[in-house]
């Protein structure tokens, strides 16, 4: 990447993903096991130390009962404020 490129904030996403999942009222464990991911994986892109590929953005949509879109627009609002 070169200088000046803007790049999405991984605790951002992290944050949106994790009001999601507690808005559903659903815990870590209850959101990867529906997701078929890691616990720690989940963990971890909750507290900003990874990014969710497009594959595992599409599988925690699915387990939260919400569009992907959904979460990008969120994820959007958050940046535009």
């Amino acid at each position: 990447m070169s200088v000046g490129t803007p790049q999405l904030d991984p605790v951002l996403v992290g944050q949106v993903i994790a009001r999601f999942r507690r808005e559903k009222g659903l815990t870590q464990e209850v959101l990867s096991g529906l997701a078929d991911l890691g616990r720690t994986h989940l963990s971890a892109i909750e507290n900003g130390e990874r990014k969710p590929t497009l594959e595992t953005l599409y599988r925690l949509s699915g387990a939260l009962g919400v569009s992907m879109s959904a979460i990008v627009a969120a994820i959007e609002k958050e940046l535009e404020g």
